[in-house]
């Protein structure tokens, strides 16, 4: 009899504990119909058709335009130095003096040849002087003058260009022996890069091309400069060829020895373009995608290829069409298939 009624119990505990989880599951069921009611609110844009640069980016070096090694032709003493390592010159400026004492014996023979080049000069439009002795003086006025003259550069030191000092070798009152030279000058307004351009892209570059310059010591911004010479030979070993761009740098900003990442533009290009909203990159793959909306107003994930990125626009290479509408905000609720409603 006792066995009779616990089996009698435990039938009841399971039909009573069987009939909880059915509650359960309809509970379930009915809030699930109210979950997959709600629609998720997505914003779009038309992918569209606009002409996007076409370009490759390569590595190079900041180089001065023009550099300067500042010397006299010859041996002498270094009377006076003005400007230090780090200085800003003008062209023409002073740097250094040598020793005047040559200069001052040539100027002193040009003064007395010049004087009787006049008397000639004066008698000979007179008839008084034969043509011999005149073209005898004006020979010597000649010959002294330019002594005069190649001496007063060699012993007044002017910059050639604007620049800065980026090496002083000597100190005041030393021997300048002819080794190396006084001062170097480095042009850095504008300044240059050599671009070592893909085999194939050759046929592309030419002077003028813009290029992009982006300096990992200047972060956040681009510098504008342009092709200024291509090199008219491909080495074979790389398969590159030198291109030489200038790039203005007339906030001195760019200097000498910088890494840089130059962005030369060869032309442009009609391409499928969207805003860079509408793409999502997947996390761990790099892979990139993009929500499309479909007549049925269901939305489908599409991977797509990405080229340049231009003013807050993506180029789509591959993957996405002229026309279709892709979704720029409201990606966290979404999945493949699933209907949403446009804002309007």
């Amino acid at each position: 009899m006792k066995y009779r009624i616990l089996i009698i119990s435990a039938m009841v505990l399971v039909s009573l504990s069987g009939c909880g989880n059915n509650k359960k599951d309809a509970a379930q069921d009915a809030a699930q119909p109210q979950q997959e009611a709600v629609t998720p609110l997505v914003t779009v844009s038309r992918a569209e058709v606009k002409k996007v640069p076409y370009s490759g980016t390569y590595s190079a070096t900041v180089k001065a335009n023009v550099i300067n090694n500042i010397a006299p032709q010859s041996a002498g003493r270094i009377r006076k130095i003005n400007v230090e390592v780090g200085d800003f010159v003008k062209a023409g400026q002073v740097l250094a003096e040598m020793d005047p004492l040559q200069l001052v014996q040539a100027e002193l023979q040009l003064s007395n040849i010049s004087n009787e080049y006049e008397r000639m000069s004066a008698l000979y439009k007179k008839g008084a002087v034969s043509t011999s002795d005149f073209e005898s003086i004006e020979l010597q006025y000649k010959v002294s003058k330019s002594t005069y003259d190649n001496l007063l550069t060699n012993t007044i030191l002017r910059s050639p260009v604007d620049g800065v000092v980026s090496a002083r070798n000597y100190d005041i009152e030393d021997m300048y022996v002819m080794g190396q030279p006084l001062f170097v000058v480095q042009q850095i307004s504008p300044v240059k890069l050599m671009v070592a351009v893909s085999e194939k892209d050759y046929a592309n570059v030419k002077v003028g091309n813009k290029v992009e310059v982006v300096a990992s010591a200047v972060p956040g911004e681009v510098f504008s400069g342009s092709v200024s010479l291509v090199y008219p030979v491909i080495d074979a070993g790389s398969h590159t060829v030198s291109v030489e761009v200038k790039v203005p740098n007339r906030d001195r900003r760019l200097r000498p020895g910088m890494y840089v990442s130059a962005d030369v533009i060869f032309d442009t290009r009609n391409a499928v373009v969207v805003p860079d909203a509408a793409v999502i990159k997947q996390q761990g793959s790099g892979q990139r995608t993009v929500y499309v909306l479909e007549d049925d107003g269901t939305v489908t994930l599409k991977v797509v290829e990405v080229g340049r990125h231009t003013g807050g626009e993506y180029e789509i290479v591959s993957g996405l069409a002229e026309g279709e509408m892709v979704v720029v905000k409201g990606h966290s609720a979404l999945r493949s298939g699933i209907k949403v409603q446009v804002e309007q």
